[in-house]
């Protein structure tokens, strides 16, 4: 019993890795603009399929390349296109509606319309066939007594780590950092102060996009199988992952990614299912019931 606790626990920390480097994304985008980008679990999504082109591309002129080589320029590449989706997506959807001082609620439904782009576009050019991620990294199994852990478990969880990391000391220690919370407190007076507001918003897409081709190369490495559908239902949970531990707290949505992790892999480890989602979403409905600001969250009041 005891053996399959633990191994159930690594389980629940590699998932729940995916929902955290996804839901700082949001918590990211969310934190400068007030946005929430329901269109980042569909970035998350088309970087998995970028990194498949781009290791497919790799291989067919670099021959004989070591995988931890091809790894990491699958990761830079499809990084940096993601971001420019990303910017993108921004310069042309968002920026527009933010200039002309559009309500919240066009800006929401512009981002749910640029998901629904992003899927459907996919399906359209890619057809609806699921495909499989190519092998990168040689598996290598460790066996600790009765519990198995993998190469790639260890790699995901240290990612997300790494990441949440990373994030917090941009936001926390940088000038840039600085400024994105200068945004989000106020963005009308932040212009007068001699920030330039688009340039930091651009840099925000750009990190938030980049932590989602993060999040989409070890996806696939892990799972093997992409489906133009396969970022909408882990975006929403990736979602609801940041809004129970606070969103536009860093370290709230990190922490949320998690809970949702371990509630799944042990509903699953000990119930049907297909009891996964709704006993899920019934306890994250019933901490938001208690705290409806989340776990890290703060109530804000707005002037009118």
């Amino acid at each position: 019993m005891l053996s399959y606790l633990i191994q159930n626990t690594f389980n629940a920390l590699q998932w729940g890795s995916f929902y955290s480097m996804i839901a700082l994304g949001y918590c990211l985008v969310y934190g400068v603009l007030r946005l929430i980008n329901f269109a980042h679990g569909d970035i998350f999504m088309t970087s998995c399929y970028i990194a498949f082109f781009v290791v497919t591309g790799i291989t067919a002129h670099i021959a004989g390349i070591s995988g931890p080589a091809l790894f990491a320029l699958t990761l830079i590449i499809t990084m940096a296109l993601t971001a420019l989706l990303g910017v993108g997506m921004e310069r042309i959807a968002y920026r527009p509606l933010r200039e002309k001082g559009a309500n919240r609620l066009y800006v929401v439904i512009t981002a749910l319309m640029l998901g629904f782009i992003l899927e459907n576009g996919n399906l359209a050019l890619l057809g609806a066939s699921s495909r499989r991620f190519p092998d990168i990294l040689p598996k290598i199994i460790w066996k600790l007594g009765p519990v198995t852990v993998t190469n790639l478990k260890v790699l995901v969880i240290a990612s997300s780590i790494v990441v949440f990391a990373f994030l917090q000391f941009i936001v926390q220690r940088t000038v840039l950092g600085m400024s994105m919370r200068a945004i989000s407190y106020d963005k009308f007076a932040i212009p007068l102060m001699g920030i330039p507001v688009n340039a930091v918003i651009t840099f925000t897409f750009i990190l938030g996009s980049a932590l989602a081709a993060v999040a989409g190369i070890l996806f696939g490495l892990s799972y093997q199988v992409m489906d133009p559908y396969m970022g909408m239902i882990i975006g929403w949970k990736a979602f609801i992952a940041a809004v129970v531990g606070g969103i536009g707290d860093i370290k709230g949505a990190f922490l949320g990614g998690f809970m949702l992790g371990f509630i799944e892999i042990f509903v699953t480890a000990f119930f049907p299912s297909s009891y996964k989602d709704l006993v899920s979403f019934v306890i994250l409905l019933v901490i938001l019931t208690v705290k409806p600001t989340g776990f890290f969250g703060v109530a804000r009041s707005t002037k009118i």
